[in-house]
């Protein structure tokens, strides 16, 4: 499951950077070619590269590629380097249900209620918000995950 994952998660990562790079050139193309900038362009941008942010942060934790600090892990035996790591998931875990998804699912749903739109696309606020509870969802698929195969990541 985590391959198939990883690679949907990979694909709209790269189609995200691939339309967000598209936005970009076609702003700096009608600005300073044109001379009739885009208005929606920039916005697009901004609210990619929240997604991209986002969900970027969600690839990095399912690769293992995320920043940590890695001096106590060397030091001890490999079953209590197991058990760290199975506790520092659960704390990524706890903090994944509490901020992004909870606090990120409150905010989504406050953003439908007021019906807030964005200023150039008129588009949902609460579409652009709604990366932060997914993001927090794909985090701790990606944790329970090394929970359960801890011993296969760690040998």
């Amino acid at each position: 499951m985590k391959k198939i994952l990883d690679k949907i998660l990979g694909g709209v990562l790269v189609i995200l950077m691939a339309i967000n790079v598209m936005a970009v050139l076609w702003q700096v193309f009608s600005r300073y070619i044109l001379q009739n900038p885009s208005t929606g362009t920039e916005e697009i941008a901004r609210f990619l590269l929240i997604w991209i942010g986002l969900l970027g942060a969600a690839y990095a934790s399912g690769q293992q590629e995320h920043l940590s600090i890695n001096i106590l892990p060397p030091k001890l035996e490999p079953e209590n380097r197991i058990k760290l790591m199975i506790f520092i998931n659960i704390l990524i875990v706890a903090f994944c249900v509490t901020v992004l998804v909870i606090g990120g699912g409150n905010l989504v749903l406050m953003n439908i209620e007021l019906g807030q739109n964005s200023a150039a696309l008129h588009l949902p606020i609460s579409v652009v918000y709604m990366v932060i509870p997914l993001s927090g969802i794909l985090i701790i698929i990606y944790k329970l995950n090394e929970i359960f195969n801890a011993k296969k990541y760690l040998l």
